[in-house]
């Protein structure tokens, strides 16, 4: 392999990549009984087809349902996520090849990136996050291409993309913030300004954002709104220290990967050639690249964390998925590598080494975590018996399919992606967090209720509307798993036509 890269770098990233995409969707595809959280939900949401949803913008969503319309399975999230991270990688690459890296420097920025924290166990849950790692690769560069060369078209789709972006989540707002800045700050970039470049862009973006503006004013902001309720302000002093620190901590140990691998690939011989001859034996790039290359992988972060130093607020950690995709990169370019790697096949089977662990941990949490673990996971979790139980039920009782579930997100989620009709989430029962119910409709149809636990009334949510409501059945539901995980109990309020209530009693 080591041949390989040094004689064909473009093919061994291809061999590499392209297998760990495969077994990051293979793996979960094969072995998880049910989809996680994030996955569950988007489906929930897409099935609506909406222009935004109450957590997230749209895109997540969209593409989930996309899948389901294709396949007809829940599985689709898996390759979303793999297809997303491949983009990534060859977004990576090329920007890597475009500021002056030679073909193993950029075989070798892809190894290091893909043994960082979030390009591993995170995959499978398909969301945002995930989602936003080739738009920022892909953003950066389009950047530079259209920085470099000047052409319409690439300032074209860096507009398109930035859209997109902002589809998925506003948080790519901090990576165009970047790139302005960047344009504004530095003479090469400046230029620009007074061609139709920049302008283009803006103006493909903002058209192209129209739709879910309009749906942002019609909902009163409710993706806007559900954030801000979700932040975590500071309780005090300490809290403007802490919370920067926990997050950087936070990056730095999601790293821990790349210093191993790099520590295998350097050996202490090889750490001391770092420190004396780092600068005599790098290959220099040409001033802009170091500058952009710096610039796109420091001030992003600079910002966070002085964003949550004044604000005292508690960012995500994995909210730095996307701020990561140069840090192999930048560890390429300023240590020298791979000239000053003593030991580039231990660097190698180091990093085939760490896949290896994070690929059998997913495997152990879908196949063997219940042997020893007796607790109930949401891996494990029954939704499709659910599903299909709770729409037998309402079809005995009513003699139509089921339309409308309300519930809590996970109780409710799942029966909206697994039942075959396919009902709708009336999500808390809550019409501001699910705008496109159609009161007329619900009303027409009736809605069940679904909630977990031994507890005889729904949860605290439904009973505002419903105070008086008891469940009318139960039914216990063992895990999907030959493991001892406890069993689910899954209770039912069935809402028939006419019946509805929009407004709490109190």
């Amino acid at each position: 392999m080591i041949r390989l890269i040094e004689n064909a770098p473009s093919r061994a990233a291809l061999y590499y990549a392209g297998g760990l995409c495969l077994l990051y969707a293979l793996i979960p595809t094969l072995t998880f009984p049910n989809p996680p959280l994030d996955v569950v939900e988007g489906f929930a949401w897409g099935r609506e087809l909406q222009l935004g949803y109450t957590k997230h913008p749209p895109m997540q969503a969209w593409l989930l349902e996309l899948t389901y319309r294709l396949t007809g399975g829940l599985s689709g999230g898996y390759w979303l996520s793999a297809l997303s991270v491949a983009l990534g990688y060859l977004f990576i690459w090329r920007l890597a090849r475009r500021l002056g890296l030679s073909g193993q420097q950029a075989f070798w920025s892809l190894v290091l990136t893909s043994v960082t924290f979030y390009f591993t166990l995170p995959l499978p849950e398909f969301n945002p996050n995930i989602l936003q790692i080739p738009i920022w690769a892909g953003m950066m560069l389009l950047f530079h291409r259209a920085v470099d060369k000047g052409r319409l078209l690439d300032w074209v789709l860096l507009g398109t993309l930035a859209a997109f972006g902002l589809y998925t989540k506003y948080f790519v707002l901090l990576l165009i913030g970047a790139i302005g800045l960047y344009a504004l700050v530095f003479a090469d970039a400046r230029r620009h300004i007074l061609r139709p470049g920049p302008w283009v862009t803006i103006a493909v973006c903002l058209a192209l954002l129209v739709p879910h503006a309009a749906w942002l004013l019609e909902t009163d902001f409710l993706t806007l709104r559900y954030a801000a309720s979700r932040s975590n302000p500071a309780d005090g002093f300490v809290d403007h220290l802490f919370n920067p620190l926990n997050f950087l901590a936070a990056q730095i140990g999601n790293h821990a990967g790349l210093f191993l691998v790099l520590l295998a690939g350097l050996g202490l011989h090889g750490l001391k050639q770092v420190r004396l001859r780092r600068r005599e034996v790098a290959t220099p790039l040409a001033t802009p690249s170091d500058r952009f290359l710096l610039w796109f992988a420091v001030l992003p972060l600079a910002v966070v964390l002085i964003a949550s130093a004044v604000t005292g607020n508690e960012f995500e950690h994995m909210w730095g998925t996307p701020m990561f995709v140069l840090s192999g990169i930048l560890a390429v370019r300023f240590l020298a590598l791979p000239q000053l790697w003593p030991f580039p096949a231990r660097a190698l089977v180091a990093a085939v080494a760490i896949q290896a662990i994070f690929l059998g941990i997913l495997f152990g949490q879908a196949v063997l975590e219940p042997h020893w673990k007796h607790k109930q996971t949401r891996l494990h979790y029954p939704g499709k018996a659910i599903a299909e139980d709770m729409a037998r039920v309402w079809k005995e009782h009513m003699g139509t399919d089921l339309a409308y579930v309300a519930g809590d997100m996970w109780s409710a989620a799942n029966v909206t992606t697994q039942a075959a009709s396919r009902p709708s989430m009336f999500y808390l029962h809550d019409r501001t967090l699910s705008p496109w119910i159609d009161p007329k409709d619900v009303q027409e149809k009736g809605l069940m209720i679904v909630w977990r636990g031994d507890q005889e009334t729904p949860i605290e949510e439904i009973r505002r509307y419903y105070p008086d409501a008891v469940r009318e059945g139960s039914r216990t539901f063992a895990y999907q798993t030959s493991g001892s995980i406890p069993d689910v109990t899954v209770n039912w309020v069935i809402v028939p036509p006419g019946k509805v209530v929009f407004e709490p009693a109190n």
